[in-house]
């Protein structure tokens, strides 16, 4: 019996009328965990109830703790017939375990129905005392933490990253029982919700003993996705890096006299990583079963003891192959050197998957990048018959992970970095798709001691913006063609003419001008088919798409005058009679990588005069395209001087294209010239109509209208002067297509849905120029035959043209203060300040988010800052108070991994919520536009209410992982799934921290002048 769980049950508001004949409701509360359940007394004839229960106890293991939600069901007491139903709530009781996040959850909370969405709320105290249980046989991971963040999390530094760890678990799906014949909707839906949040929480627990196992304390980038395989069962998986993470001891007057850890553009250059922060001191509270000694910061792991010993190895490896002379390895450091990697070669064999789920890194953990390695795989679903041995879905991803695991090795890594997982089902088939990007790390975090100081003083010399650049293979033995020339950064190593990557742009990169968002978007059909039948002609389909995407983007990185991709995001979506392709990526120009080479146009039937001169105005037309882009994005390299530098830059005509093999030796060098006009263009041969309307829709892609930027990464290259104002939104549209389109046709209407929805960003955010649509997400899928669905997260951030950011710190909290004022008049929403504020009908306002257009597609989208509602529900939701609840406030939500202008002070646990809502009345709830409009502010308003019932006030990397839609028309039926997650934080204000400092002085000073008087 190692710990009890309290609850108590305090009062309710705002509940709907469930009495005709009184207008009122005879309200009773059900509290259940486990097999356990406590009633509450009838409330009778009140809308407002007070119970004021006692406390309800819970004597459990902590295992169960971890698994199971507390369930909270609020019904209407009925004398002569069954009690109704009038709503739920699903209490995660893991942020409580852990004894650096909350302590206890206290709040308003939203009771939520599957069928009538919220109705009401309820005010509940929920508790934990937690007995440690030091039995080596447990089954439970109690402490470990757990965060969404693809980065270090801010206050926080990592003693050392232990690496992959991966669980999924499976069951078969209530929505598919036969059960589910005679039983209601609401019935169905709850069954199926409770069973996704307990096997959520096994997998966590499962997730986390791995962790354990390994010496670890927290999961770092954990990615956790729903695979609902229909008939066949529900598959619940998650990834994630394992680390040793220390808490950084933030006292308020401290971290004030350092805003470079809070301030927005150098607050991705914290000291996450073992770098002890100038006047912030170590954390050495007591010890604990993780961490049996406070470690220095500079030799972490000297007195560490792990279990594992495949955690023992460290991950700054270079392959076994000498370095030839475009390698980066050089020969400085000798046989000292020589013999490390030859250590941390062989210790590294023995880790079964060196992938990293991190996408963003302090300087210097990244030494090089080798480039994006993807696999995907189509399977044959089949029943789930046993779900305590889920053996074939395991097996499966062994193989996806195998494939990337050798591609890394074939470039010349041994880690694999931003790496993530992903599934496309329809029917029966399934794809299964993984990708990363190759790179060689730091051993500095993934050691033992002795070697550690040793690695420092032999490390390579490298300059320190363009060392990630470097190519980490040999470039006489590359499997593939490659254009190779010498860095226009240091002139000493070899680097590739274009690069691809999956994580974000490394903080200390070399970047000329700004970047912008860069996507791909293909649509293919093919035939109806069943069975295997199926899955081969989806698996000769893929190679196609895939290279395709790639061509497309290279073409428009080419035509935005660019040399680099970063966070690249290539999603397949699987139909009956289609295959969607989206490729979204940041492209920038790294300064070290050559200025790439235009686009020439190469006709293959040069006869006709006219079509000569019509090649030829496509060919003006793209070189004035290139060059304004360039001008646009402010891309002006510098000119290399000789005479500084040393030896000149080779000229584009001496690089060669190599094709090798592993059999070849690398003295036979075969070139290939594949060039037309210019060495060191890009060449776009027209062989037939399909080829002249690519390059008209290349042509044609509109652009960023002015004062407008966009890309998908976290922070936008080139601009660092942010503002405080952030404004955060979701948008889902869903498009019905025409039958008998071909490939061109659905092209189109593929890529004019997402222009569409882009435009339509920019002209809502239009009052907020100048700004930045920063950690665009689009996730495409195909959820019926005919119907295409793209949702989109995003958030806006203005930024300050003219004052620098040093000024802005400068200007104290009346700047701060009048900024936000002046923003928030700007929003679209303004900051909701009285909670019985009555929110706009999205469907009448014409400024509203939702609109039905005549066309046969439906929008719905919902801005961060209001959460509305339609007219005509229950009064407005007040889940956005401030979580000490003597004040009203807003909780924050935003993509991002931290809130410009803020300092996140404390981690209260990870939000993993899955909803389910479903309709009969379709068209009176707006239709498509309104029922998802609605659904997504109800999230929303949950999503705050958890996170102020934890005592946060905010929700960094928050992501919908999941927006299922299913629709049908004829029976004015739809039913929509979402997941959502985050980290819940609690935030200071950069004002408040100074304001802090500065009375925190005048204290101090006085004490001095007293004790010099005396």
């Amino acid at each position: 019996m190692p710990g009890k769980l309290k609850a108590k049950i305090v009062a309710g508001r705002h509940l709907p009328v469930m009495d005709r004949a009184s207008d009122l409701t005879d309200a009773f509360v059900e509290v259940k965990f486990g097999n356990t359940t406590f009633k509450t007394d009838v409330y009778p004839k009140s809308l407002n109830p007070q119970w004021n229960s006692e406390w309800f106890k819970f004597e459990v293991d902590d295992e169960d703790l971890q698994d199971e939600p507390l369930q909270i069901t609020v019904l209407d007491h009925d004398t002569y017939s069954a009690n109704d139903a009038i709503g739920k709530v699903y209490i995660d009781i893991d942020p409580l375990l852990c004894s650096e996040a909350a302590t206890v959850i206290s709040g308003w909370l939203p009771i939520y129905d599957t069928i009538h969405g919220i109705r009401g709320e309820i005010n509940v105290l929920v508790k934990v005392d937690l007995f440690n249980d030091l039995n080596r046989f447990r089954q439970s991971s109690c402490g470990v933490k757990f965060f969404c963040t693809t980065s270090i999390p801010r206050c926080y530094r990592a003693i050392m990253v232990h690496g992959f760890v991966e669980e999924l678990v499976v069951n078969e799906d209530p929505e598919y029982q036969w059960i589910d014949r005679i039983r209601t909707p609401r019935a169905s839906n709850e069954a199926r919700q409770r069973l996704i949040f307990l096997m959520s929480g096994e997998l966590q627990r499962k997730i986390g003993l791995k962790v354990l196992e390994m010496g670890g304390n927290a999961v770092v980038g954990y990615l956790q996705c729903f695979d609902l395989e229909g008939e066949s069962g529900l598959v619940v998986r998650a990834i994630g890096t394992a680390c040793t993470l220390e808490k950084i001891s933030s006292t308020l007057p401290a971290t004030a006299t350092h805003p470079s850890n809070s301030s927005p553009s150098k607050d991705m250059k914290e000291p996450g990583f073992g770098e002890e922060a100038p006047g912030v001191p170590l954390s050495s509270g007591p010890p604990t079963p993780l961490r049996a000694q406070t470690f220095s910061s500079f030799s972490p792991s000297k007195s560490y003891s792990r279990q594992s010993s495949s955690s023992d190895t460290e991950l700054s490896l270079t392959p076994k192959t000498g370095m030839g002379s475009g390698g980066s390895a050089g020969k400085e450091g000798g046989p000292l050197k020589a013999l490390l990697r030859q250590q941390t070669q062989s210790a590294l064999e023995q880790r079964e998957y060196p992938f990293f789920t991190l996408a963003a890194f302090p300087p210097g953990f990244l030494l090089h990048v080798g480039g994006v390695v993807s696999a995907r795989s189509v399977k044959l679903l089949d029943r789930i018959h046993n779900p305590d041995e889920p053996e074939t879905r395991d097996a499966w991803w062994e193989e996806i992970r195998q494939e990337i695991k050798s591609h890394a090795k074939a470039l010349g890594c041994h880690a694999v970095v931003g790496y993530s997982e992903s599934t496309s089902i329809c029917e029966e088939v399934c794809i299964l798709s993984a990708s990363g990007t190759a790179a060689i790390l730091s051993s500095r975090f993934m050691q033992d001691g002795p070697l550690d100081t040793e690695h420092r003083l032999f490390e390579e010399v490298v300059s320190p913006g363009c060392g990630f650049c470097h190519i980490p293979y040999d470039e006489l033995n590359i499997p593939f063609p490659a254009q190779l020339t010498y860095c226009y950064c240091c002139r000493r190593y070899k680097v590739p003419d274009v690069l691809f990557t999956t994580i974000d742009l490394p903080t200390e990169a070399n970047v000329t001008g700004k970047g912008c968002l860069i996507q791909a978007r293909l649509c293919r059909t093919k035939k109806k088919a069943q069975g295997e039948g199926n899955a081969t002609v989806i698996s000769n389909l893929l190679p196609f798409l895939e290279y395709e995407l790639h061509t497309q983007l290279m073409n428009k990185l080419k035509l935005r005058g660019m040399n680099a991709l970063f966070g690249l995001r290539i999603q397949i979506s699987v139909g009956e009679t289609m295959l969607l392709g989206l490729a979204s990526a940041t492209g920038v120009y790294l300064t070290a990588l050559p200025s790439p080479g235009g686009i020439q146009i190469a006709g293959k039937t040069p006869s006709d005069i006219t079509y000569e001169q019509h090649i030829s105005n496509m060919q003006k037309k793209i070189n004035d395209t290139i060059a304004k882009n360039k001008e646009l994005y402010e891309i002006n390299p510098p000119e290399v001087v000789e005479e500084i530098i040393g030896s000149p830059i080779p000229e584009p005509r001496q690089r060669s294209r190599l094709f090798r093999s592993q059999s070849e030796s690398s003295d036979e060098v075969s070139e290939l010239d594949l060039s037309h006009g210019k060495k060191d263009a890009f060449v776009l041969e027209i062989d037939d109509t399909d080829a002249v309307e690519d390059i008209h829709a290349l042509l044609t892609d509109s652009p960023t209208p002015a004062g407008f930027y966009s890309c998908n990464t976290e922070i936008m290259p080139g601009i660092q002067n942010w503002t405080s104002a952030i404004q955060m939104f979701t948008s889902v549209r869903v498009f019905r297509l025409n039958a008998n389109l071909t490939n061109q046709g659905l092209n189109k209407i593929f890529s004019d849905l997402c222009e569409n929805l882009l435009k339509s960003l920019y002209f809502k955010l239009r009052s907020m120029v100048p700004c930045c649509l920063c950690h665009l997400n689009f996730t495409v899928a195909i959820p019926e035959d005919e119907l295409i669905q793209v949702a989109v997260t995003a958030v806006a951030m203005s930024f300050d043209k003219e004052q620098l950011l040093e000024n802005g710190k400068q200007s104290g909290e009346k700047t701060l203060i009048k900024a936000i004022t002046e923003n928030d008049e700007q929003l679209q929403f303004n900051l909701e300040l009285n909670a019985e504020t009555s929110a706009p009908n999205p469907l009448s306002s014409p400024k509203g988010l939702s609109e039905v257009g005549s066309h046969p597609s439906a929008r719905a989208s919902s801005m961060e800052k209001a959460s509305p509602l339609p007219e005509g529900r229950s009064r407005s939701l007040r889940s956005n108070r401030s979580y000490s609840g003597s004040s009203v406030a807003v909780v924050k939500m935003t993509p991002l991994s931290f809130i410009p202008g803020a300092k996140i002070i404390k981690y209260l646990g990870i939000i993993n919520m899955f909803f389910i809502r479903e309709t009969t009345s379709l068209r009176e709830e707006g239709g498509v536009s309104g029922f998802l409009h609605t659904f997504i502010a109800e999230v929303f308003a949950m999503v705050r209410a958890h996170v102020a019932a934890l005592g946060g006030n905010a929700v960094v990397s928050y992501s919908m992982k999941e927006c299922v839609f299913m629709e049908n028309p004829n029976k004015n039926q739809a039913q929509c799934l979402i997941n959502v997650s985050g980290d819940a934080v609690m935030f200071v204000r950069e004002s408040e921290l100074e304001s802090t400092s500065v009375q925190t002085q005048s204290a101090t000073t006085h004490t001095s002048n007293g004790a010099e008087g005396t």
